[in-house]
């Protein structure tokens, strides 16, 4: 017996949800791309829409968006899953032993194996003994650590480059790159065009050393989307992180979905470990993860728990980190002004829903960071380094009134409790 797929009406005295037109991100994408355009006309900073960023932007959002999808599958079915920083750790260890020793393509399946082991030691705590979500997994993200370095240092002593602390160079999965509209369109960008050389810079990236598991990571995040909101098992997935007891009532069996989604949680976790090693590096280092799980935990959260918005969350935090690497100061600094125009306008939202104190402090806010800006040419070296976790924390405090979590997400669920 199958869950209902009717859908619900709305309650008395509710309006029913707005959807968004269908090709909505295709007008958001526009509309990024005039404002990073005309955010490098007014300051000057040519860097901040380059060929050259939007690739290191790529490889930083990777690993992040790989990891929050691994949220994503676990807390769907209702399973917290704080353990993905240690499922990443486990994954560059086995990116690092198995393609060094068999190959790139052992590598990934290393990596993906590794995490999965996490999330069979987290599925086993959490949905077989019902330990608290949060204990396990950062019992896990503990143990990992530990077990990793110990067994780089078995590993990885006296081989050629590597160490206790690392391995030697491993091989590439290789990358795509398309010569002759590779080159067309780097004519373009260089002819600094308004939008025009921007779209071309974009355009660029993805035909330019494009690697292998970045096209694996996007497909990954499409077939994330169709499986668990278009199929019969995406929908039983989601009802038991919504109500395990009404899923367990139609027939679903909500435990063993449970586990297989802390399984898919673990193994992206693993694979992003992964990608840190063998295309954001090209080796396994200790501590090369970096926290990007946690902030792989905030994208999935900015998201709301859905793939589309898990991509815009990875994306900002991939291309503000990407800025600090590549003329950090002048592009955070072009950043600052970026900011203080979106405050301005947030705060202009919340004036027109008669939020007046908050649209005030936000406005004050704002003209501090016009201040700061018109103060200084270059932003100092140490705050380039902070801005990616200030940019998550601020657009995660004015997302959270907008989030909704699913319902059962973290609760212990024992079989029977259907009645």
């Amino acid at each position: 017996m199958s869950v209902a797929t009717h859908p619900t009406p709305p309650a008395p005295g509710t309006a029913r949800k707005r959807r968004l037109p269908r090709l909505w991100w295709l007008a958001a994408a526009v509309l990024v791309m005039l404002a990073i355009s005309t955010l490098r006309v007014v300051t000057g900073a040519d860097d901040i829409a380059s060929s050259g960023t939007v690739r290191a932007t790529l490889i930083a959002l990777v690993p992040i968006m790989l990891a929050g999808l691994g949220g994503l599958w676990s807390e769907r079915a209702g399973v917290v899953n704080i353990g993905l920083e240690g499922m990443m750790v486990l994954g560059t260890f086995g990116a690092g032993y198995f393609a060094y020793h068999h190959g790139a393509w052992a590598g990934v399946a290393g990596a993906l194996v590794l995490g999965m082991i996490g999330g069979l030691i987290h599925a086993t705590a959490t949905v077989v003994f019902g330990v608290d979500h949060i204990i396990s997994g950062v019992a896990i993200n503990i143990i990992a650590v530990g077990a990793v370095q110990y067994l780089a240092s078995l590993t990885f002593v006296g081989l050629p480059g590597g160490g206790a602390t690392q391995s030697p160079k491993l091989p590439g999965v290789g990358s795509i790159t398309i010569g002759p509209l590779s080159d067309a369109l780097g004519e373009v960008e260089e002819k600094d065009l308004f939008f025009v050389s921007e779209v071309a810079a974009v355009a660029r990236a993805l035909v330019t050393n494009l690697s292998w598991l970045v096209v694996i990571a996007f497909l990954l995040l499409f077939v994330t989307y169709w499986v668990l909101w278009r199929t019969s098992f995406g929908l039983r997935l989601r009802s038991t992180g919504e109500s395990p007891s009404a899923a367990e009532s139609l027939g679903v069996a909500v435990l063993r979905y449970k586990f297989v989604a802390v399984l898919i949680s673990g193994a992206l976790a693993g694979l992003a470990g992964g990608f840190l090693a063998m295309v954001a590096s090209s080796n396994y280092r200790d501590g090369q993860t970096g926290g990007r799980g946690y902030i792989g935990l905030a994208a999935m959260i900015f998201g709301n728990w859905r793939p589309g918005g898990l991509l815009a969350g990875s994306g900002l935090f991939g291309y503000t980190q990407t800025l600090g690497l590549r003329q950090g100061g002048t592009s955070v600094h072009a950043l600052l002004l970026a900011v203080a125009v979106l405050a301005i306008g947030l705060a202009g939202y919340q004036l027109y829903r008669k939020q007046v104190p908050l649209a005030v402090g936000i406005l004050v806010a704002a003209a501090a960071l016009i201040a700061v800006y018109a103060a200084i040419d270059v932003v100092p070296g140490d705050f380039v380094n902070i801005t990616p976790y200030v940019v998550t924390l601020l657009v995660l405090a004015f997302a959270s009134q907008r989030l909704r979590m699913p319902a059962a997400d973290g609760q212990v669920y024992r079989k029977g409790s259907a009645g």
